[in-house]
């Protein structure tokens, strides 16, 4: 059935359902050209939260840009402008995102230096009626950052939690991997003490699956030294600044990377790509690509 969406329709999941949505920004198509019908209410939404919600808010896990800043969903959008308050990761980053699609919601720092106080700060606000949207400074908030905490003491105290999906850097960049998608292991940051990083690769040495790292500038080459000692010359993928201008690819095995890597200047987060034990190997040579 053809889709038919007319703006005077759309209602946003806020409070009680029917709140009209805000004009979108003037860059953006007006909702009515799409093609359909429909009610864009949350359908997770049940009896029990809404006979709440009048007396608690809701706390929206929203995915923003790894880089470009076209690369966000207009619902994120949205819920940006709707709820009372933004919990950024990086106060300065995230108001260059709300600048440049003019939204005016006050933000309030969230992370790894004030989560243990801030986290109750927040659910208190959400439990007195605030509705909150988590944001990290790139990707899918709670994905080797502070925002899966939030997350965990929201369920413990009850409070509703809606995602809001969009761009991962580490799906964007298995996406372009070439190794085996259909299973794969995600093993975020190793730590940063060789002894325990080492004996981190060492269970994942015998891993026939796809593997996913992310790791710092600094740490790059030690990384990757030591994941060539434990797991063998395996093929591997480094992406940097995807979706940005500079933008970078590198593949090939693991120990000619380091090579090409040695005389550089490493700049960014690397999402690594990782080929499994019984991956087929397909480099003999190092292959950049801008």
């Amino acid at each position: 059935m053809p889709l038919n969406w007319p703006t005077d329709e759309i209602k946003f999941a806020r409070g009680a359902y029917g709140q009209r949505e805000q004009a979108a920004p003037s860059s953006l198509a007006p909702i009515s050209t799409l093609s359909g019908t429909g009610d864009c209410r949350h359908p997770v939404m049940d009896s029990h939260t809404l006979n709440h919600r009048a007396h608690q808010g809701t706390i929206y896990v929203v995915s923003t840009p790894i880089g470009n800043l076209e690369d966000i969903t207009m619902r994120a959008m949205r819920v940006l402008r709707e709820v009372d308050l933004i919990a950024a990761e990086s106060v300065i980053h995230t108001k260059k995102l709300c600048a440049y699609y003019h939204i005016t919601t006050p933000l309030t720092s969230y992370n790894s230096h004030n989560q243990r106080y801030k986290g109750r700060v927040l659910i208190e606000k959400a439990k007195s009626g605030l509705d909150i949207a988590l944001v990290s400074d790139a990707g899918t908030p709670g994905v080797s950052d502070p925002g899966s905490r939030l997350v965990g003491e929201a369920i413990d105290a009850h409070i509703p939690l809606v995602p809001v999906p969009g761009v991962s850097a580490s799906l964007t960049a298995l996406s372009i991997s070439g190794f085996h998608t259909d299973r794969f292991v995600f093993a975020g940051f190793l730590s940063r003490k060789k002894g325990r990083r080492r004996k981190e690769l060492e269970v994942l040495k015998d891993e026939p699956r796809t593997m996913i790292l992310f790791e710092a500038p600094h740490r790059l080459v030690k990384m990757l030294t030591d994941l060539t000692e434990v797991l063998g010359n395996r093929d591997i993928v480094l992406a940097k600044e995807m979706t940005k201008m500079f933008e970078q690819v590198v593949r090939g095995p693991a120990r000619e990377v380091v090579s090409s890597l040695k005389d550089t200047t490493i700049k960014g987060e690397y999402t690594v790509i990782v080929n499994g034990r019984e991956g087929e190997k397909k480099s003999t040579s190092v292959d950049i690509c801008h």
